[in-house]
């Protein structure tokens, strides 16, 4: 019985999404059907335009659909929630204050009616930890590296536990060796914590070696699900091994073949 439930612990169910713009309304998505189970990590990817950060704000809650529904364990997304937290791509840190005071503060948000302050201190003390940040918890976010910024982004997410961590493009600005390494560090914290993960990337490598699903979307207007890719390689992962494997291999041309094959973007004139 439980199983059945948590095989569907996010339920998006014939959502579409318009916009109003000044040119009249815009298509963003239609038809949008997916489950995600409890633990899944899920990357969303498709080309510029497609929707995919659309569908992650719908997830979070942050705009609500113009059709169809979104349920998290059997509740509708009806705006955010702290079980659904969300790591963007700019980090988006109070620059005024510390790091520390950045978590702290998602950290009261969440506990602080039904904890102690020692309590609260010592959660943003383990999220700062478990993101290795523990030197840096006294700088501000211009005094440190984007590496870093976007690791307290990941902490202060991690601190609320959420039980659905929602990112967007978290390592798209940051230089091939960082976001390797922070590649590498997610894959431990989420085998740590469980925590079920939706990602919107353009990077395939990226999407494989993560991902237990990845969701590919057609072009926008109108963005929809094309096709939805089990990568079934075992956990752990190490990215050395991976990269001589033939499943690997495998799961990455299917990505590209949807991508640049299928999906070949056609560049708009404006």
């Amino acid at each position: 019985m439980s199983h059945a439930m948590n095989s569907k612990f996010i339920e998006i169910q014939g959502v579409a999404q318009t916009f109003k713009t000044h040119k009249g309304l815009f298509p963003a998505l239609r038809d949008i059907q997916l489950t995600i189970a409890k633990g899944e990590f899920v990357a969303l990817i498709g080309h510029s335009g497609c929707g995919k950060s659309t569908l992650l704000n719908l997830i979070a809650g942050l705009t609500l659909p113009t059709q169809g529904v979104l349920l998290c364990a059997n509740r509708e997304i009806a705006g955010p929630g702290p079980e659904r937290a969300v790591v963007f791509q700019n980090h988006s840190l109070l620059p005024w204050l510390t790091c520390f005071e950045n978590i702290h503060l998602g950290v009261e948000r969440v506990f602080g009616d039904r904890e102690k302050k020692t309590q609260l201190i010592q959660r943003t003390d383990a999220a700062l930890e478990m993101v290795g940040l523990t030197h840096a918890a006294q700088k501000r976010p211009g005094e440190i590296s984007g590496g870093m910024k976007q690791r307290v982004g990941i902490a202060r997410a991690l601190a609320m536990e959420p039980k659905v961590l929602l990112m967007d493009e978290p390592f798209g600005a940051l230089d091939a060796l960082t976001r390797a390494k922070l590649q590498d560090e997610l894959l431990e914290i989420v085998a740590k914590t469980q925590a079920t993960v939706v990602m919107v990337t353009h990077d395939v490598d990226e999407a494989v070696l993560l991902s237990d699903k990845i969701v590919m979307m057609t072009n926008g207007p109108a963005a929809t699900i094309g096709e939805v890719l089990r990568v079934d390689l075992p956990r752990p992962r190490q990215r050395v091994e991976l990269a001589e494997s033939a499943d690997y291999q495998h799961y990455r041309k299917a990505v590209i073949d949807f991508l640049y094959t299928r999906q070949a973007h056609v560049e708009k004139t404006t």
